[in-house]
């Protein structure tokens, strides 16, 4: 489903103030939840959390530490909720087994560069990634969920949208309050520009580490070549800009729903649109998942990482970690 229109900023009308009710009961079930205890796990756990709904950037920060950890000789594992996919775990994810209806997009994404978990208990998940050998345990999203002590929760904030208009669920897109959120998490790892305000809403004593998406090294073939855009993300309009950025001539443009379960059938309709303006089908890593096998080598994909304004300082909140690690017997 689509956020609604109002979520994205300012007052939004007389619709948040009508849904604040049930805002208010859905804050003070998160804070109960949050509250209660979770199981310290014998191994360093990170979390890539977000005070928002829909996409901030959490997987792509938590891929950057899986990669940093790995560096550094670390057996990091990946656990994630598998959002959108019908198993509820925990199972390790194999991408030649498993699908994103299965797991979800961002749990093959992980599942790429180092062991990736589904669970919907965090605790279970967690547990069977020790079990299989995990050194350190990387969270892609959960900084609501308690079932696991967390040792450095790092708050991921797209900068374009902020934290909306600042209202909680179902009046606006956030989980729980940005004081409350803040207040669990080590570091806020600020990616993109900050149109938005939101280092404005932010503990002032909470350290800001700032970001940036890059693209892939595939946007070198892109300059000057005519491309049809679609992608099922929560900002398709970051994925549009990026292609533009990269000098490609965006010929046409479809957005979908964040998460969208592509068929065989809007494959057809988008190839067929393609081909009419001759065109190159491109989309995103999260989107490419989702297409079905057989249109797969019909469509090009242009990657992002994230690039790090001062690298040494995620570096830093790592170190006490890495020192924590125990050593296989």
């Amino acid at each position: 489903m689509r956020a609604p229109g109002f979520w994205s900023g300012g007052s939004g009308g007389i619709a948040p103030l009508l849904l604040s009710p049930i805002a208010a009961l859905y804050g003070a079930a998160t804070a109960r939840r949050v509250a209660k205890p979770g199981w310290q796990a014998p191994v360093p756990v990170i979390c890539c959390g977000n005070a928002t709904a829909g996409g901030a950037g959490k997987t792509t920060v938590a891929l950057d530490i899986g990669q940093r950890l790995s560096n550094r000789g670390v057996a990091a594992h990946f656990l994630t909720r598998g959002y959108g996919g019908t198993l509820k775990g925990p199972v390790q994810v194999d991408p030649d087994q498993h699908d994103s209806q299965a797991v979800g997009d961002e749990a093959l994404l992980l599942a790429g560069i180092r062991p990736t978990w589904v669970a919907a208990d965090r605790q279970a998940g967690g547990r069977a990634a020790i079990e299989a050998g995990a050194r350190a345990i990387v969270m892609d999203d959960g900084l609501q969920n308690p079932g696991l002590v967390k040792d450095l929760s790092l708050l991921v904030v797209d900068g374009n949208y902020g934290f909306g208009n600042g209202r909680i669920i179902p009046a606006g897109p956030l989980r729980e309050p940005v004081y409350a959120a803040a207040a669990r998490c080590r570091a806020a790892v600020l990616i993109g520009d900050d149109e938005s305000g939101a280092a404005a809403q932010l503990p002032p004593d909470l350290p800001i580490l700032r970001a940036r998406l890059v693209p892939g090294p595939e946007a070198e073939l892109l300059a000057g070549q005519p491309v049809f855009a679609f992608c099922g993300i929560a900002n398709p309009r970051k994925f549009f800009n990026s292609l533009q950025e990269v000098g490609a001539v965006v010929a046409g443009r479809v957005p979908y729903a964040d998460h969208y379960p592509y068929d065989a059938g809007d494959l057809r309709e988008l190839l067929e649109e393609a081909d009419r303006l001759r065109a190159t089908p491109i989309t995103t890593a999260k989107d490419y998942v989702r297409i079905p096998p057989a249109f797969r080598s019909r469509v090009k994909v242009l990657t992002v990482r994230l690039k790090w304004e001062e690298p040494l300082a995620i570096e830093s909140l790592l170190d006490p970690l890495a020192q924590q690690v125990p050593i296989p017997a």
